[in-house]
C-alpha cells in the first residue's frame, strides 16, 4: 500500500473511532437523564424498575389530600380510573393543585409502593390534561370496561 492511501485509510479510522467514541458518550449521558412516565396501573402493577427515577401522573383522588400542620409535608393519592397510588411530596405545591385535577409527578418508589416525588407539576388551565395522563387514563377506562363485560 502507498503511503498517500495508508495515511487517509489512519486518517478516516482515527474519525470513525473518534465519531463512535462522541455517540457512545453522548447516548451514555441521556440515558441517565431519561424519566420514563409510568400510570397508577402500571405501578400497581409492578412494572416500575427499582431505584429508578420516573414520571407518574393521574387524577388527585377527591378527599385524599393531607398536610401535616407543622411542615411542607404533603401526601395524596392519583388515580387513573383503575388504580391508584400514593404520593408523597415535601414543598410547595403549584398554585393549581388541587384534588380532581391532573397532576405529574417526578420521584422514586419507596419499599411501601409510595411515590416520594422531588417535583409537582400541575396543569395549567382547566381544560389542560398532560397528554400522557390523558392517554393513560383513556386506556385503563377501556380496559376496565372490557373486563366488566
Amino acid at each position: 500500500m502507498n503511503p498517500v492511501r495508508k495515511k487517509r485509510l489512519y486518517i478516516i479510522l482515527a474519525l470513525l473511532v473518534g465519531v463512535g467514541a462522541t455517540v457512545g458518550l453522548a447516548l451514555s449521558a441521556l440515558q441517565q437523564n431519561i424519566n420514563l412516565f409510568y400510570t397508577p396501573t402500571q405501578i400497581a402493577n409492578g412494572e416500575v424498575p427499582d431505584g429508578v427515577r420516573i414520571r407518574a401522573g393521574g387524577m388527585v383522588k377527591e378527599g385524599s389530600l393531607q398536610r401535616t400542620g407543622d411542615s411542607l409535608d404533603v401526601e395524596f393519592v392519583v388515580h387513573d380510573g383503575a388504580s391508584e397510588v400514593r404520593m408523597r411530596y415535601r414543598g410547595i405545591l403549584p398554585d393549581l393543585f388541587r384534588e380532581g385535577q391532573g397532576i405529574v409527578a417526578l420521584g422514586r418508589l419507596n419499599e411501601e409502593n409510595v411515590l416520594v416525588a422531588d417535583e409537582v407539576l400541575a396543569k395549567h388551565d382547566e381544560n389542560y390534561m398532560p397528554p400522557e395522563v390523558a392517554q393513560a387514563m383513556d386506556k385503563a377506562i377501556q380496559a376496565k370496561a372490557e373486563s366488566a363485560q
